[in-house]
């Protein structure tokens, strides 16, 4: 699939005189030249053993051997226009390479350059893939949603782009962006199931769960939007996260709303007991570090404790082993 763009490349080609390494920069307009070059098809090479093992970690140590510098955008667009070719799943998988790369070996303006690069190609993208206004929105409002871009980038574009086909994919990315809990629910827009992604990726998209519940109040939003997660065996991490925020916060309401939605989740037994001790449990270790950065941690985790008690979502041996800063636990009277 052929690329368009002007940049300064610096990159590694093969001198094959020599059987040696050499870095050369180039600049051109790479259309056809690029997509023959040794970057492009070793970037190519990654994604595609990429989708093979799963590790991103792996990606970006072959990534950072390339020495790309000025053309690391280039990787996301790839990465995209492979994706396009392929099964929703390693659509998915792009996604959540796209986001662990963002911060280590790319940076929010090698996104905002590959997406107004593949904006711009369209015409030619859809020649193989139909769809690719859709793919490509769906990829735009994902990669805004972990993070990488900020939402300002879609609103750079109005009334300033004619292309059709660009619009469509920009207004698709709008549109998913403002749905209810649209946030969180982008972490299916492929429709793949949460037992595949990583841990951080998971924990990131609880976070947005709580901060979004936090601001609309709406428990059967929130539910919902954990079950979509579709990951029982982590809901501790929610646990964790809310009861975290509750320290963090420092404020009666967040206290009140975090012990009314475990609450909810509790009775409706989508949080198991045995979650929610996990959850409470790692808050107990975590808590010298806690109170490093919350002075008053220990007395607002003793009132919130006391809250999920009356509640009974909370085992009395999950309170007896409750830490305080005068006392490494808390004896209740038999």
């Amino acid at each position: 699939m052929q690329c368009k763009s002007h940049a300064i490349m610096q990159y590694q080609a093969l001198d094959t005189e020599s059987n040696a390494t050499i870095t050369q920069p180039v600049e051109k307009n790479v259309k056809g030249d690029l997509v023959k070059s040794f970057m492009l098809k070793k970037v190519t090479v990654i994604v595609l053993e990429y989708f093979d093992h799963g590790d991103t970690d792996e990606v970006m140590l072959s990534l950072e051997e390339l020495k790309l510098i000025a053309s690391r955008h280039v990787v996301i667009i790839t990465a995209i226009e492979v994706a396009m070719d392929h099964k929703p799943s390693h659509r998915e998988m792009t996604s959540v390479l796209l986001a662990d790369l963002y911060g280590n070996t790319l940076s929010e303006e090698d996104y905002e350059l590959a997406y107004d690069h593949l904006l711009n190609n369209l015409n030619d993208l859809i020649l193989d893939t139909p769809d690719a206004p859709t793919i490509l929105g769906n990829f735009i409002a994902r990669s805004i949603a972990d993070d990488c871009i900020p939402p300002k980038f879609l609103h750079g574009y109005k009334g300033k782009i004619s292309c059709e086909h660009a619009v469509k994919a920009l207004s698709r990315a709008e549109g998913l962006l403002s749905m209810r809990h649209g946030l969180v629910r982008l972490d299916n827009v492929w429709g793949v199931g949460g037992g595949t992604r990583p841990v951080k990726h998971l924990i990131k998209k609880m976070i947005l769960l709580l901060d979004e519940y936090l601001s609309s109040s709406d428990i059967k939003e929130a539910t919902q939007c954990l079950q979509e997660l579709e990951v029982p065996h982590f809901h501790h991490e929610l646990v964790y996260e809310a009861v975290n925020m509750v320290l963090e916060r420092m404020n009666e309401r967040t206290t009140k709303m975090i012990c009314t939605l475990l609450t909810s989740l509790c009775n409706a037994i989508i949080i198991t007991p045995n979650q929610m001790k996990e959850g409470f449990l790692r808050i107990y270790e975590d808590m010298p570090q806690i109170c490093l950065d919350v002075p008053p941690a220990y007395s607002i985790l003793e009132k919130f404790v006391c809250f999920c008690q009356e509640a009974k979502i909370l085992e009395d041996d999950v309170v007896k082993k409750m830490p305080t800063r005068g006392r490494k636990r808390l004896s209740l009277p038999n």
